[in-house]
């Protein structure tokens, strides 16, 4: 019943996933079945929705050779490495892979130095074991496609594969599959398609979802909470000078941020301005990259020109609902 000497079975609804739109949600909830496998939300973790023919069991790092045990690890289905991202900071980096075998193939891994800085892992079987090779392969790039397109999570994968060699029937029934996977993955701990929506981050202030401004040695940015991270909306000016307090971490993820063209140069030679909505995974992330100096974003942070800051406002919402 339990590979522990505990379980416990847990249920959570969410709205809904299209996976073709890369995190657009469906009206209506639903309900995902959440098995701990020992008894804590620490450990293994089986995942399974009703009328869905998938299973997700995840764990950490620690707990591998557990995982490895089970009869799910044993066969064809995709896998999902998953760490921090040493060159962004709060960020998060991935390997998606597949497999006849998927416990084979993760054991593979442990011995590659490529591969080291996983500290939790997902594999996605299906309960009835029709999975075939090609399925999984046809999974695995649909994942890796919208992790890309969603950009939330670095990948470390080296190829990009583009599988198209399935039976119309087969395709629609694996974007079924991925579909689920949209609700599965992020209750695990694994967000990979989660993308900042500027459709929501520009939604009119309201006490659920206030406007909030942060200004600082001439830059000043305004910013929302949203359902996808905290947003600092375009037109935001952020320092072009960097402290000596500026984290390592910080940096990296501002020179990508220029890179990309999401930070462009700004109305003076001192600033930088937002070209488009930027999600961070923190108010302090946000504040520091817009300060370029290591800043306390829920103390910084304001509701428009009030002094109550955004630790104020969330500390008020979690009062009120209790």
């Amino acid at each position: 019943m339990s590979v522990g000497s505990l379980a416990e079975d847990h249920s959570v609804s969410q709205p809904g996933f299209s996976g073709a739109s890369a995190g657009s949600p469906r009206p209506g909830g639903r309900s995902i079945r959440l098995f701990l496998a020992d008894g804590t939300p620490q450990g293994l973790i089986v995942a399974e929705i009703g009328n869905w023919t998938g299973k997700a069991v995840c764990a950490p790092r620690s707990r591998l050779p557990d995982l490895l045990k089970r009869p799910e690890a044993a066969r064809t289905g995709i896998y999902v490495l998953m760490g921090p991202d040493p060159d962004r900071a709060g960020g998060a980096m991935a390997y998606i892979g597949e497999g006849d075998n998927v416990g084979a193939r993760i054991r593979i891994h442990l011995r590659s130095e490529d591969k080291d800085f996983f500290d939790r892992l997902v594999i996605i079987v299906s309960t009835d074991e029709n999975l075939t090779k090609s399925h999984v392969r046809y999974l695995e790039s649909q994942v890796i496609k919208l992790t890309q397109q969603a950009g939330s999570v670095a990948l470390t994968n080296d190829t990009h594969p583009d599988f198209q060699r399935l039976p119309e029937a087969d395709r629609a029934d694996m974007d079924y599959f991925v579909d689920q996977l949209g609700h599965v993955l992020p209750i695990l701990g694994f967000d990979l398609f989660r993308r900042a929506s500027a459709q929501s981050a520009s939604t009119v202030a309201s006490p659920d979802n206030p406007l909030f401004v942060f200004t600082t040695a001439g830059a000043s940015a305004t910013a929302r909470e949203t359902d996808e991270g905290f947003v600092v909306l375009a037109g935001s000016m952020a320092r072009k000078r960097q402290s000596e307090t500026f984290p390592a971490g910080y940096r990296a993820l501002r020179d990508k941020l220029v890179a990309d063209g999401q930070l462009v140069d700004g109305p003076s030679a001192e600033l930088l301005t937002f070209a488009t909505d930027v999600v961070f995974t923190s108010p302090s992330a946000a504040a520091s990259i817009v300060a370029a100096r290591s800043a306390s974003g829920p103390l910084e942070w304001k509701i428009g020109e009030t002094a109550t800051t955004y630790r104020d406002w969330r500390a008020a919402r979690l009062a009120n609902s209790a």
